[in-house]
């Protein structure tokens, strides 16, 4: 009970008529109301009842084949009752009349046929759900000194998936994180996509460099696309407090610190995973409170109007207050606002926040890190 009343509920073994229903129905019985209105005024044959046989028609447009056949049933009834009080010959009347049925057959095969598509459409957008969730594995909310959050953003409700990806491990070597973008879409995305993350989560533990591992990804990506398949992926290390970054041919992760919206592009630019890529890493010390955002091409593409979506102006003011899963959010919130709700591709967004030195971490600070941040 609630405010002394009861709350509603359906009967039991009953759901909600779907709109698409409602508006078939309406739209069937809008018909009917006016066809039957103009035959009553004029009683002096049936000149309008024959179209009566649209009504089931226009129902199946939009509603299920059960209500199509109930609609045509109904028309049928109301034709008979016209023809029964005009006198119209026996012949006259069954023309009317088998008219309205035959259309009502033809309606309501057309709405199962719909509806079985319908179904499949819908199994075909789960079944890529399925397989994209079973790709992308959920991350954080900590990993190692980082705390962590992903974000997949579709740039549609259709059965078409895109290959972003990321993944985020803490292994021997510090915590490791790659967001790539594979080129094209659907379910030979997902499966390049899928290849290239099983690759990362092996070779992430066993390379002591991010240039071994680019290499193992290179060859993955080479052995299982076409020469114009590629995947451009950025990816991390955080080791002590140093980061690394090596960039193949993938938007630069943007460094948000101290109020401040940092580019990290990479010193020498580098073609994507497939082209055999030779990539030069950035290294940078950390700060507590810095927070690093990541991010595929579909961010910079976003845009209304002509225009961009101003990610660097807004990334601190929506990317540098609560949780990392808060700050993505936010940015989610504005963009889709931004373009209306119409994006023009997928989005796979990860942000990062260095807390501090960890005082009871063991991993240490590569000399070779150190000293390619000083240089």
């Amino acid at each position: 009970m609630l405010f002394g009343g009861t709350m509603p509920t359906n009967a039991p073994g009953r759901r909600p008529m779907s709109s698409a229903n409602r508006t078939g129905l309406g739209a069937a019985f809008v018909l009917l109301v006016i066809v039957s209105a103009v035959e009553s005024a004029d009683r002096t044959q049936v000149g309008y009842a024959g179209l009566l046989a649209l009504a089931p028609v226009l129902a199946a447009l939009f509603a299920a084949w059960q209500y199509v056949l109930g609609v045509g049933v109904i028309a049928t009834l109301v034709s008979a009752i016209f023809v029964g009080q005009s006198g119209t010959s026996g012949s006259a009347g069954m023309v009317y009349l088998f008219g309205i049925m035959l259309a009502t057959g033809i309606a309501v095969a057309g709405a199962m046929k719909r509806q079985q598509q319908a179904d499949r459409i819908t199994e075909l957008r789960q079944l890529a759900s399925v397989a994209q969730q079973a790709v992308l594995r959920p991350i954080g909310p900590q990993v190692g000194a980082l705390a962590v959050a992903g974000r997949y953003i579709s740039a549609t409700a259709a059965a078409d998936i895109g290959g972003d990806l990321y993944e985020a491990l803490n292994t021997p070597y510090g915590v490791r994180i790659i967001i790539g973008d594979v080129r094209g879409k659907g379910l030979d995305a997902v499966r390049l996509a899928s290849i290239v993350l099983g690759s990362y989560r092996h070779v992430a533990y066993e390379r002591a460099d991010l240039k071994s591992i680019v290499a193992d990804l290179d060859r993955a990506v080479a052995r299982s696309v076409g020469d114009e398949d590629f995947v451009t992926a950025a990816l991390v290390e955080e080791r002590g407090g140093t980061l690394t970054i090596v960039n193949c041919g993938h938007p630069a992760p943007l460094l948000l610190r101290r109020g401040l919206v940092i580019p990290l592009e990479p010193p020498a630019p580098a073609p994507p995973l497939g082209f055999m890529p030779e990539v030069k890493a950035r290294v940078e010390r950390l700060e507590p409170g810095d927070r690093l955002l990541l991010f595929t091409d579909g961010l910079g593409e976003a845009r209304r109007e002509g225009e961009f979506f101003p990610t660097a102006d807004r990334a601190w003011r929506l990317l540098g207050h609560g949780t990392v899963g808060d700050g993505l959010a936010s940015l989610e919130t504005a963009l889709v606002d931004w373009v209306h709700g119409r994006l023009e591709d997928d989005i796979a967004l990860v942000l990062l926040e260095y807390a501090g030195p960890d005082a009871g971490a063991s991993v240490p600070v590569p000399s070779w890190e150190v000293g390619a941040a000083g240089s």
